[in-house]
């Protein structure tokens, strides 16, 4: 699974392209699907996995070295906060953050587009993570007490360029799926999401449920799908919890779509 789940990052597009976004510098690289060699610890959560992959994906890069990752920077005791990763890159020092999504387009959320993007529970929005980035995460490069540790990699702040490695997987309504992205990358649309009501109109179709990790893999059909019966009495733990799932769903055409569940 592994290797499936590496192939799916790797084919995640960026979620835009250059600094198109709130003026953060997407980080794009080019990488050809190498197998992947290393053990990633199968019970971290699935950012911190995501960043083994992507650390395996940039030492896999000629022109690329790592410096260092996962710095925390603390002052008095306490965790101001920390920096993903430092970097080489063509020998020009980068700092990077890191940055793997899952949002749904939800218009009676905020104004704009980007406002209009959210977390599959609705805990979260992607305007949410853009603020962090620009007020909280990329500044703390330039604090005081970061400096020291960047000393330890004879860097400096001021030499150095910042950069978000931003991916996403987007889903649409189902009852809009024609909505046409003009800030984002429309190659981020992964699929659709239902709610409890909608999904009486896939009686005909099988599904499939993946462990939240595997939201990384692109479906395919050697899997165990339930039944529209047997998968509707899976999923009522979902809606009880309050817990949107992504989920793969088979039609009789034998096209396979990814979909998300959600309880609101």
């Amino acid at each position: 699974m592994l290797q499936k789940r590496y192939k799916g990052f790797l084919n995640t597009p960026c979620l835009w392209h250059n600094n198109s976004v709130h003026g953060l510098k997407q980080f794009e690289i080019s990488s050809l699907h190498h197998k992947i060699d290393i053990s990633i610890d199968e019970t971290i959560r699935l950012g911190k996995y995501v960043e083994r992959l992507i650390s395996f994906e940039l030492r896999q890069q000629d022109a690329i070295k790592v410096v260092a990752e996962n710095i925390q920077i603390q002052k008095n005791n306490g965790t101001l906060g920390e920096l993903d990763c430092l970097l080489l890159k063509d020998d020009k020092p980068i700092h990077l953050e890191i940055i793997y999504k899952f949002y749904l387009y939800d218009t009676s959320i905020g104004a704009s587009e980007i406002e209009h993007f959210i977390g599959p529970n609705r805990k979260d929005s992607l305007i949410e993570k853009l603020n962090k980035l620009k007020d909280k995460q990329l500044p703390l490069l330039y604090s005081d007490a970061c400096q020291k540790y960047l000393d330890r990699f004879n860097l400096d702040a001021q030499d150095m360029t910042q950069q978000v490695y931003f991916k996403a997987q987007l889903f649409l309504p189902y009852n809009n799926k024609n909505t046409k992205l003009k800030t984002l990358n429309t190659d981020c649309i992964a699929g659709f999401y239902v709610n409890k009501n909608e999904l009486n109109n896939f009686k005909d179709c099988k599904f499939f449920i993946p462990t939240k990790k595997d939201w990384l893999i692109e479906p395919y059909s050697n899997v165990d799908w339930l039944n529209f019966e047997t998968f509707k009495e899976t999923t009522k733990n979902y809606f009880e919890q309050k817990f949107s799932t992504l989920c793969w769903m088979k039609r009789n055409t034998g096209t396979i779509e990814k979909v998300f569940l959600v309880w609101w």
